[in-house]
């Protein structure tokens, strides 16, 4: 009897001895922190780059011919290539200094929706120079015959973006007569009779050539 009372209270005391190890593992376990790693940030850094690809190009640096550098030289300018090439082929013309006086020709003709609305043309528009150069009584004929001034400008208009590398070819315009571009590189001439000032003048759905003189169609 004594030995099986001595047997049930080493067993007694042995289970309560493992049940406070246990317990004393268990709190470890439970208040210890998992440590966390020096020199590791704990956020995804949030820092955005402010410089823009050094790659971007700006519609200013595909442009050719001898007189680019009287376009405005200021981004921000409404004449600069960088803002006409945001807006609509008429738009972009008259918010140019230089064609000033084709802006209201398109306007007298009723084009300049036409024009805006294009998918893809490519205009040789006349400097304000190009008009000065007719006689103002002749001029202003033009200007008071609104199917004669259409026909006029509408032979400066292909229905197509034309690049500098397709540039020297004969093309259809909208007035259905064709013109003749010749040259390369950075010189090149319409019919032989208007030399491109400035060219590749990209906008929303178009391309613009400057250029010295007025087309005449054909009779």
């Amino acid at each position: 009897m004594y030995g099986k009372r001595k047997l049930t209270t080493v067993f007694a005391v042995a289970a309560f001895s493992l049940s406070l190890a246990l317990a004393a593992c268990g709190s470890e376990t439970m208040t210890t922190p998992a440590a966390q790693p020096t020199g590791v940030p704990t956020s995804v850094p949030t820092t955005v780059p402010t410089t823009m690809p050094t790659g971007t190009a700006s519609p200013a640096d595909g442009l050719i011919g001898a007189g680019c550098g009287t376009l405005p030289q200021d981004p921000a300018n409404p004449g600069s290539p960088e803002m006409m090439a945001q807006q609509p082929i008429a738009t972009a013309a008259a918010s140019n200094p230089q064609l000033a006086t084709l802006t209201a020709a398109i306007q007298q003709a009723g084009l300049a929706d036409q024009l805006n609305s294009a998918e893809a043309v490519t205009v040789f528009a006349p400097v304000n120079e190009a008009f000065a150069k007719i006689p103002k009584e002749q001029l202003d004929q033009v200007l008071a015959n609104p199917e004669q001034l259409k026909k006029i400008l509408t032979y400066h208009v292909v229905g197509q973006k034309i690049d500098p590398a397709k540039l020297a070819a004969t093309f259809q315009t909208l007035e259905g007569q064709d013109i003749t571009v010749t040259g390369s590189g950075q010189a090149f001439k319409v019919n032989d009779t208007a030399t491109i000032v400035c060219g590749n003048i990209p906008t929303k759905n178009g391309t613009v050539y400057l250029i010295d003189g007025v087309l005449m169609p054909p009779s």
